[in-house]
């Protein structure tokens, strides 16, 4: 009886530890709100795109490579008389749409793929091998397969990315439930009479996500470079159709004439990278005191 009223008090302290809202505040400091500031205004300038463009991103005019400040174009054209804000605005909102999809779903299959990991040893095995042939391929090796079977266009980077980003998940909440699994409020719940699927539901996988919180802004960062790279060598959204990554590789054979085309989706992918380099930073100190 002494036994189960240490282990049942160690439980209860373990988890009186855990603050209640440390998401809040992590975003709350110095960093959190950097980089909250930084992704709101690329988020609000991409989903603002048909308001602030004042023109379409493929509507043409006869000024090729026009400067920033020319009338009309407060960014300038590029080459085929294109206006570099209206292709910027929208290239923003493309990549928001892209990133939002792909990243929730490689999340989602990478948690179930844990949960089956976590449910029996074979298929713990099973599904660590299956990680370890996704990671064997680099992210660009693994873009140009799929596009080779299913060619260039929104989806198959949208399923680029979501295959990428699966085994880390998958393997960040793994860790986590073996780890909680030996906690001591999980041995509390247990001496308590708990079932087992309401100690994982109620217990363990609240305390086991917390790293996967960090994990989405560090995966949106990837998503952004991976897309873009993409687009960069041809083999993600279809043009005409802009994207960060697609206006970046359009502006390399004038970069000489024309620096300014390539400002704006340099500056832009700098901004959002950084913003949500510094969300994870935050998250994660704050996670881990």
């Amino acid at each position: 009886m002494t036994a189960m009223t240490t282990t049942l008090a160690a439980g209860k302290a373990a988890l009186a530890r855990r603050p209640r809202h440390p998401y809040r505040t992590a975003l709350a400091t110095a960093r959190g709100r950097t980089g909250l500031a930084l992704v709101g205004l690329v988020v609000l300038a991409g989903l603002l795109a048909p308001l602030l463009a004042g023109h379409g991103p493929t509507d043409q005019s006869a000024l090729a490579l026009a400067g920033p400040g020319t009338p009309g174009h407060p960014l300038g054209t590029d080459d085929l008389g294109r206006d570099l804000l209206a292709r910027l605005l929208h290239g923003i909102r493309a990549d928001l749409g892209i990133i939002a999809v792909a990243v929730p779903l490689g999340a989602v299959l990478g948690c179930l793929l844990a949960l089956i990991a976590a449910a029996h040893p074979v298929a713990d095995t099973v599904v660590q091998r299956t990680f370890d042939l996704v990671l064997a391929f680099p992210g660009l090796i693994l873009a140009l397969a799929v596009t080779a079977v299913l060619g260039p266009g929104r989806l198959p980077v949208i399923l680029v990315i979501a295959l990428a980003e699966i085994p880390a998940f998958g393997r960040l909440l793994r860790t986590g439930i073996l780890v909680q699994r030996g906690r001591e409020y999980v041995t509390a719940a247990r001496v308590g009479g708990t079932s087992g699927a309401r100690i994982l539901t109620r217990h363990i996988l609240p305390n086991a996500t917390d790293p996967l919180v960090v994990q989405i802004a560090v995966s949106l960062t990837v998503a952004v470079f991976l897309e873009g790279a993409m687009s960069f060598l041809g083999v993600g959204v279809r043009p005409p159709e802009p994207t960060l990554g697609a206006v970046l590789s359009q502006s390399m054979p004038y970069l000489a004439q024309a620096p300014h085309f390539a400002a704006g989706p340099l500056v832009t992918v700098t901004a959002l990278v950084l913003g949500l380099s510094l969300i994870a930073e935050a998250l994660n100190r704050e996670i881990r005191r």
